[in-house]
C-alpha cells in the first residue's frame, strides 16, 4: 500500500473517526435524547429474538473486551504471565469460539429485520447498514484467525498492538509504520472497525454507552398500584 495512503488511513482516519463519533455523540444525546435507544422491535416478533439477542450480545462483549485487553496491554506487562505465541494462541481460540457464537447471533437478526415485514418496515436505513457493516466485520475478523495460523509467533499480533498503543499515546507516524507490513486482511479488519466507530453516533448502537449506566441508577417503576 502506498505510504501516504497507509499514513491517511490508519495513521489520520481514527483520530477524525473518534472525533466525529465524540462529537456527534454529544450534540444527539443533547438533542435528541428519545433516540438514544436501542429500538428493540421484539414486540412486533419474539420468536427466536432471545435467542439470537444473546448469542449476539455475549459473543460482542467477549469480542470487544478481548480486543481491549489484547491490543492495549504493553508487552512488558503481559510477558511476566503469558508468552506472545501462547497469548496469539488463547486470543485465536476465544476469538473463534465468541466469533462463531457471535455469527450465529447476528445472522438470526439480520435474516429477520430483513424477512419479517413488520421488522423491515420500522427498519431505517442505518438500522440495517450497521448490521451489515458489523456482519462484515466479524467476517473479516474470522478470517484473520484463518490467516494467523500461517504465522504463530505473534508477530502480527505484535505489530497490532504497537498500531493500537501508537495511536492512543498520540504518535501517527509510528502507527503507519507499525502497521504497514501486516496482511491486507487485517489492515480491512482494522479500516472497518474503526468506520464503525465513525458512523456510531447515527446508529443505535450509541445505547452501548447510556444502558449499562441508566440500568444501575434506574428509579422503581410502578405498574399497578395498589387499590384500597
Amino acid at each position: 500500500m502506498n505510504m501516504d495512503l497507509n499514513f491517511i488511513i490508519f495513521a489520520l482516519y481514527p483520530y477524525l473517526a473518534l472525533a466525529i463519533c465524540v462529537i456527534g455523540c454529544w450534540i444527539r444525546f443533547d438533542r435528541e435524547q428519545y433516540t438514544w435507544r436501542a429500538g428493540s422491535s421484539q414486540l412486533m416478533r419474539s420468536k427466536g429474538m432471545v435467542v439470537a439477542s444473546n448469542c449476539f450480545h455475549i459473543g460482542i462483549i467477549f469480542i470487544l473486551a478481548g480486543h481491549f485487553v489484547g491490543l492495549l496491554t504493553p508487552e512488558s506487562i503481559y510477558h511476566h504471565f503469558i508468552s506472545t505465541p501462547t497469548k496469539q494462541l488463547v486470543a485465536m481460540v476465544s476469538g473463534g469460539i465468541f466469533g462463531i457464537i457471535c455469527f450465529i447471533g447476528l445472522t438470526m437478526l439480520i435474516y429477520r429485520r430483513l424477512t419479517d415485514p413488520r421488522v423491515r418496515a420500522t427498519s431505517s436505513f442505518s438500522d440495517i447498514g450497521i448490521l451489515i457493516l458489523l456482519y462484515i466485520q466479524l467476517l473479516l475478523g474470522l478470517a484473520t484467525i484463518v490467516v494467523s495460523t500461517s504465522h504463530m509467533d505473534g508477530s502480527v499480533m505484535v505489530m497490532l498492538a504497537n498500531w493500537a498503543q501508537s495511536i492512543v499515546t498520540l504518535r501517527p507516524s509510528e502507527a503507519a509504520l507499525a502497521i504497514s507490513p501486516v496482511h491486507l486482511i487485517y489492515k480491512l479488519h482494522v479500516f472497518f472497525g474503526v468506520s464503525i466507530i465513525l458512523v456510531f453516533p447515527f446508529t443505535r448502537l450509541t445505547h452501548i454507552i447510556s444502558a449499562p449506566i441508566w440500568y444501575l441508577g434506574r428509579r422503581y417503576q410502578i405498574v399497578r398500584q395498589k387499590q384500597y
